[in-house]
């Protein structure tokens, strides 16, 4: 599977952090509209019922994209797994331009609205590649020696469904939980309730999205037909479409109020521009413009000795024009310390942030590579003639990860408390590191179960394939631990992330932060694909032969997932060494607006 919105566990960590995030807005002056109409649990039905389908499309259609490329448009497995890794990669990177046309111009509604459709289009555009003969390649027969790939045509319509796909992603992905907590007023007892609720709500409908399409639709896409198996996820998200516009007349539409990428430029411009100047060697906050606006979400961060360079933006001199009420004329020529102190932040994250690209490289060859090892693995249950489709196996790691989770937070963390005194028995850092340490493990029993899936395939295979070798008389449920180890790496590293994000930036930088921990899978995403591409072609002349061949049992997969082990092994190393370098986020305790107004 190569893409998948997020996993269960994120979503749950997303869902408390909007709660924070809700509870911090409370304590701030709003300028909100009175004559503005909290509907609530009115509009719900459109909402939740938007989400569930939209998940329920999107999610059916790409967790057997994988399979689908190989057996319909007969792409071969390397080329298959590095188009849905860039996809993937791509999807996810587009969040972060998502998140600033939305904040910046059009607004939550207006961006959902596009998306949704657009989605739509996409959905539909991959459904007919399979409905229509012309569409795709030739089937393939069993005796079959070659098979002819798809035309210049062929991929260029696929792949037009996928920049529909990709598009859609950008606007949903960081909107669609925002816009549901939009319609309701945060101020009263029933408005908050009401928040709590969906996102109660929220994510129940992630999670049944999640089980239907790995289990019902991939099932019918891999036995019954693919027509039916893509053309389900096509209507189910022109359902999510009529239903969202059903509610359009009575939703709360919040306008664009401008994104915090603008003041982060802003910070590198005017530093650049006035990088000639030299620094106070003491008392820096005496030269440097302190402004903070009366009305401001954001908590006065303490002044830090890093980065020193950028103070220089925050620098005053005679050419510099201020506004009656303290602020700058010009914010391209001169910004405040606390825009500085906002950039610094997202700086200290970078090097974390790497690390996290790395670690991820894991979990994407448990979506992926895996798939290929589970269609040449024994897949029946039991003496029965049933068969798991190959990329339903990604149930067991986000099972991992829903036992986990609560076992983590009511009995692990209560129990690391009384020795540590740590309000979440270990700090950030090091929840992300177990995580890590975690993923290690999976990747080298991944390593293990492939030498013994490979001996027992070419000793006692039970079978032959279309184009792939013999199949494996290993049971595929041995694939289940290193998705288990996968699914607990997940519910501390990739949980731990976002906490992270969230912890350490401002509270108007959240949505940043977000769409970091989309960009780090984009890079993973990117990353894994050019390291398959990079072994594929030098392995292919060496004298141990290819490792990622199309017959996995002429290859060596394994090595290469011992490779990934030792990229993780050094990622580890130097994830410890940041994290001594670290130093959390440290405010003056009180927020700038209550400054401000003092």
């Amino acid at each position: 599977m190569a893409e998948r919105e997020t996993n269960r566990t994120t979503t749950m960590k997303t869902i408390e952090i909007e709660k924070e995030s809700m509870e911090i807005s409370e304590k701030h002056e709003t300028n909100d509209d009175p004559k503005t109409i909290y509907r609530g649990w009115k509009v719900m039905p459109f909402i939740i019922g938007n989400e569930t389908f939209e998940k329920l499309g999107a999610i059916g259609t790409l967790a057997n994209l994988l399979v689908y490329l190989t057996t319909v448009f007969n792409m071969k497995n390397i080329a298959a797994a590095n188009m849905l890794n860039i996809f993937s990669g791509s999807t996810n990177f587009a969040t972060l331009l998502g998140a600033f046309f939305s904040d910046t111009y059009f607004g939550r509604y207006n961006t959902l609205a596009f998306c949704t459709i657009t989605s739509f289009l996409g959905l539909l555009a991959i459904q007919f590649t399979a409905v229509f003969k012309n569409l795709h390649p030739p089937h393939c027969a069993k005796e079959s020696a070659t098979c002819k790939g798809p035309t210049t045509g062929q991929m260029a319509f696929l792949i037009s469904g996928f920049a529909l796909l990709l598009i859609g992603a950008a606007g949903i992905r960081p909107c669609n939980l925002a816009f549901g907590v939009d319609q309701f007023n945060p101020k009263t007892d029933s408005g908050k309730k009401g928040i709590n609720s969906f996102f109660n709500w929220y994510l129940f409908t992630f999670t049944f999205a999640q089980m239907v399409s790995l289990t019902l639709i991939v099932y019918i896409q891999s036995n019954v037909s693919w027509a039916i198996g893509l053309g389900i996820p096509a209507i189910l998200m022109l359902i999510a479409c009529v239903l969202f516009f059903m509610g359009g007349k009575l939703y709360v539409k919040v306008k664009p109020s401008g994104s915090p990428i603008t003041s982060i430029i802003q910070v590198l411009v005017v530093a650049v521009k006035k990088r000639g100047l030299k620094l106070p060697a003491q008392h820096p906050m005496l030269s440097l413009f302190d402004y903070v606006p009366p009305k401001c979400v954001n908590y006065k961060l303490s002044y830090t000795y890093q980065f020193r360079a950028l103070d220089k933006a925050a620098m005053l001199t005679p050419q510099d024009k201020l506004n009656q009420d303290g602020s700058a004329a010009d914010p391209w020529s001169l910004c405040s310390i606390q825009q500085v102190e906002e950039l610094k932040c997202l700086i200290r994250v970078l090097p974390i942030w790497f690390a996290a690209i790395l670690y991820h490289l894991v979990i994407v060859q448990q979506n992926t590579l895996l798939v290929f090892q589970a269609i040449q693995s024994d897949r029946r249950v039991g003496n029965s003639n049933f068969k798991i489709p190959a990329a339903s196996y990604s149930v067991f790691l986000m099972l991992s990860m829903t036992l986990w989770l609560p076992i983590y937070d009511r009995l692990v963390v209560p129990f690391l408390q009384r020795y540590t005194g740590k309000d979440g028995g270990i700090t950030i850092l090091q929840r992300i590191g177990v995580g890590m340490f975690l993923a290690l493990l999976s990747i080298l029993v991944s390593g293990i179960v492939e030498t013994k899936r490979r001996h027992l395939a070419l000793t006692s295979p039970i079978g032959m394939q279309p184009r792939k070798g013999a199949i494996s008389s290993m049971s595929g449920f041995w694939l289940v631990p290193q998705l288990t180890l996968a699914g607990l790496a997940e519910t501390f590293t990739a949980v731990g992330q976002i906490e992270f994000y969230y912890k350490q930036f401002p509270e108007n930088m959240k949505s940043i932060g977000g769409s970091l921990f989309y960009c780090g899978m984009a890079g993973s995403s990117y990353l894994s694909a050019f390291l398959i591409s990079v072994v594929h072609r030098t392995t292919s002349e060496s004298a141990t032969g290819n490792w990622l061949p199309e017959d996995l049992n002429k290859g060596r997969l394994e090595y290469f997932y011992f490779m990934i082990a030792g990229i993780e092994v050094l990622n580890f190393v130097y994830f410890l060494i940041c994290s001594k370098w670290y130093k959390y986020r440290e405010t003056s305790g009180s927020s700038i607006s209550s400054i401000g107004s003092a």
